[in-house]
């Protein structure tokens, strides 16, 4: 799918001959991608705007591109923001040939995001500016370009500022760039919206609002011809109308199609169709846009909470902050479809953006994948959470980028609500209500379609102070024990979680005893699923509290996935960073994730698939590899969604446990929590004295055993064990993730082992980055070596260049029987 294709929510009617199709695919034109052969340099560079300044000696490269995942890590890039250099200047330049621009075509430049405060130049002169950094913007450049055959050359200033952010932002164009050329007469940028009036299984209503802009000296008579194709690519209905633009003028042409017997877009089956906008003049077309949608209906309401298509929806969500771990910030669709892949196999149905506009690639998997998206378009307001954040630009840029964010993701059937802030300071102010309404009705203005919703965390300031009457839907963060207080207080609220739990852990590591307190000196944190910050509790608790208050319509767990930055608990403070999270140093990344910086699933993972899915599973922790004299016993957890569970050692029953009958005590130590320990039903427990062999545990359904999972104590380590996660590659861009596993002589993982791994590469591929998810760790990501953590580390492959052929990767650590993994290349377009 092009990146043109961007997506909808609307239908149409009627078919158009087949060779007609063709003829009008065979006219599209689409952006083409600018991210070959860039400069950079890092660093000042006075005059580099300049058309004639050598850059010679600076770095070649392609786009997207992170400059601070490259490291080092060092303290004084403060951890809050993953220890890494994110601030300080960086420029990118390009040259490149005028395109041709006869009868009167424009050309533009397009960017996904820059990060952050970009400053562009084309031949020395000022194009413009757009200081947030994960905004899509455009420039149009006609008028800047050479005319005699030589050469361009476009320039880009980004300036991070320290302190900027409460997270790793990332940093440089790490999103993609596109040169768009259009003839005079076209379809704007995020010129087309669609919308979906209504839906029945018999008849959809497509409404096609389409912006069209006239850049010739004199008026144009147009058909403005919309046809909608069904799932399969048919054409499913068509309708012209006839449009008169004057010179230099924009207007918007409205039609209204009908599809026939729906396919509808829902979760299970995310029927997607397409809009096919085309400009005709005197029976020729002159332009063209697609636009893929989904037809399906969003309802809220304070009895149901979430109606998706006529039925009650629990909301399973995540949030998921931008970075693609040992990748950085830099957009890779493969690395964001294994992200949201690992999420839906944890029972995951929605995600939400935190706290930021997301990438184009991450809402066309989402609407393909069947997940529904809340988009977040800011983390403060006017006042500031760190001493550089947005509320500099707010002011002047709010609109603008809010509009912006709406006008880009309109047409995505993924997409039900517009986040309007997270934990914005002013839900303490009297007069925050106003921006709030100001947001707001921005939204309404720019999407009648959707409701706004926003994340707060201070209640009962938001509602004292009235910002969470200002949006449509509220979104409380962690604040489960006020639900019903919040129910009672406004009956006609939609409430769901926003945020919850916080729970923090280190995958694969225990602390003893099981309720050790989090902060650890070996800053790691106990993977038993119970320690969190003090605003925090464990994942039982939401569990019990969304049972108990069915209204409330669903949870965004704090978070799916780790993520650089933001340490805790080990971000501390330190007057001389300003107070921000060095003197735990060094911790480079959340403990947060359901699953930690590579993808890999840490315990908690089960512990909602147990809640979150319907196939019989069955999860045990922690690992077997203990002191055989260790004098206590070892708490065994199992997470399963089955009836019953019976727990074997080596063979001899150690009891069976019913689910929901048998629960175990949880620890809720949580400042806003007035239950103390909870009797969870959601785990079940057994003290086992330690003796090495297999600990298995069956479970049953109505008697029949449907689900085991079993863990070993490991001898030594013997051997690297190398998986990959898809051993055919098709394009530049695509990656291949290979787990990497050490092993004994039997195969089983050794839970403890650290072992040193090299990566050597044969063949047309390259290493792309190495992790472990270690959050103390100051290894490189990019790099051929790492330390395997818990047993584990990760290895990301992808071909170099458009050669095609086998790749060969070796995994070797010193005296370990080393694993192979060989990958076909083969060229085509990037997934």
């Amino acid at each position: 799918m092009s990146k043109r294709a961007s997506l909808d929510t609307g239908m149409g009617a009627v078919g158009a001959v087949a060779l007609w199709l063709f003829a009008l695919m065979a006219s599209a034109s689409a952006p083409e991608s600018f991210n070959a052969d860039w400069r950079f340099h890092k660093g000042e560079a006075e005059g580099a705007e300049a058309i004639g300044y050598n850059d010679a000696d600076w770095r070649e490269l392609s786009l997207p591109h992170d400059w601070a995942i490259e490291g080092p890590f060092d303290k004084q890039y403060n951890a809050r923001a993953g220890g890494l250099p994110f601030h300080g200047t960086g420029w990118y330049r390009k040259s490149f040939p005028t395109p041709p621009t006869g009868d009167g075509q424009r050309v533009a430049i397009e960017f996904d995001g820059a990060m952050y405060d970009a400053h562009v130049w084309v031949n020395g002169r000022f194009v413009g500016n757009r200081p947030m950094g994960y905004i899509g913007f455009e420039f149009d450049i006609t008028d800047l370009l050479t005319r005699d055959g030589s050469d361009n050359v476009i320039a880009v200033r980004l300036r991070p500022e320290d302190l900027s952010s409460r997270w790793y932002p990332g940093a440089g164009l790490y999103r993609n760039v596109w040169l768009n050329v259009r003839p005079a007469v076209h379809v704007p940028q995020w010129g087309v919206s669609v919308t979906t009036p209504s839906v029945t299984d018999d008849l959809a209503a497509v409404a096609v609002a389409t912006r069209v802009a006239n850049h010739r000296d004199k008026a144009i008579d147009l058909i403005v011809r919309q046809t909608v194709l069904d799932p399969d690519g048919k054409p499913a209905a068509t309708h012209d109308l006839p449009l008169r633009i004057g010179a230099g003028q924009t207007e918007t042409a409205r039609q209204r199609l009908a599809v026939a017997t729906p396919a509808r877009w829902d979760i299970d089956e995310p029927n997607l169709y397409t809009v096919v906008t085309e400009l005709r003049s005197k029976d020729q077309p002159i332009d063209r846009a697609e636009t893929r949608f989904g037809i399906r209906t969003v309802e809220f309401g304070p009895e149901y909470g979430l109606r998706l298509n006529g039925r009650n929806v629990r909301v399973n969500g995540v949030c998921m902050h931008h970075d693609l771990g040992p990748l950085g910030a830099a957009v890779n669709r493969r690395a964001t479809q294994r992200q949201l892949e690992i999420m839906k196999s944890m029972g995951v149905n929605a995600i939400r953006t935190s706290h930021n506009p997301p990438s184009p690639e991450q809402l066309e998997l989402c609407d393909q994948m069947g997940l529904l998206v809340i988009d977040e378009a800011f983390d403060c307001w006017r006042m500031p959470k760190v001493p550089n954040g947005y509320n500099k630009f707010f002011d002047e840029w709010h609109e603008r980028d809010l509009r912006d964010l709406i006008r880009r993701d309109r047409n995505h059937p993924s997409v039900i609500l517009w986040s309007i802030g997270n934990e914005i300071l002013e839900q303490g102010s009297k007069e925050g209500w106003k921006l709030a309404r100001e947001l707001t009705s921005i939204c309404h203005d720019e999407d009648p379609s959707r409701l706004t919703t926003a994340g707060f965390n201070n209640y009962p300031g938001c509602f004292n102070n009235k910002l969470a009457h200002e949006v449509d839907v509220v979104g409380l963060n962690y604040k489960p024990m006020f639900y019903p207080e919040a129910i009672r207080r406004e009956p006609g609220f939609v409430l769901y979680g926003s945020e919850t739990s916080s729970c923090t852990s280190s995958r694969g590591v225990y602390h003893l005893p099981i309720e050790a307190y989090q902060r650890h000196p070996s800053k790691q944190v106990s993977s038993y699923d119970l320690i969190g910050p003090k605003w925090a509790y464990p994942p039982d608790v939401e569990f019990q509290q969304l049972r108990e208050n069915p209204s409330v319509f669903g949870e965004f767990v704090w978070t799916g996935f780790d993520y650089l930055g933001e340490p805790t608990p080990y971000g501390g403070r330190d007057n001389s960073t300003n107070g921000y999270w060095n003197d735990d140093w060094p911790s480079h990344s959340s403990y947060f994730g359901c699953v930690d910086l590579c993808g890999f699933p840490k315990d908690r993972y089960y512990l909602y698939q147990s809640q979150w899915t319907a196939a019989p599973m069955a999860h045990l922790a922690p690992h077997w590899n203990w002191d055989a004299a260790a004098a206590e016993p070892i708490p065994v957890y199992c997470y399963t969604n089955c009836d019953e569970a019976e727990l074997l050692l080596n063979g001899r029953s150690l009891g069976r446990k019913v689910r929901g009958k048998d629960t175990t005590p949880v620890k809720v130590d949580c400042y806003n929590w007035p239950g103390g320990d909870l009797d969870s039903p959601y785990r079940l427990r057994w003290d086992v004295p330690y003796q090495p062999g297999e600990l298995r545990v069956d479970a049953y359904r109505d008697g029949k055993l449907v689900a085991s999972d079993t863990v070993r104590t490991a001898g030594e380590p013997a051997a690297v064990r190398l998986e990959a996660d898809r051993s055919n590659l098709t394009g530049s861009d695509d990656l291949s993730f290979l787990v990497v596993r050490i092993v004994d002589a039997e195969g089983n993982v050794c839970p403890l082992a650290d072992n040193r791994v090299n990566f050597a590469v044969e063949g047309p591929g390259r290493i792309v980055a190495v992790g472990n998810g270690d959050s103390t760790s100051l290894e490189a990501f990019q790099g051929s070596t790492i330390k395997a953590f818990s047993g584990q580390c990760l290895l990301i492959a992808g071909p170099a260049g458009d050669e095609e052929g086998t790749l060969l990767i070796t995994a070797s650590s010193d005296q370990l029987r080393p694993g192979t993994a060989r990958l076909k290349v083969a060229a085509g377009k990037d997934p």
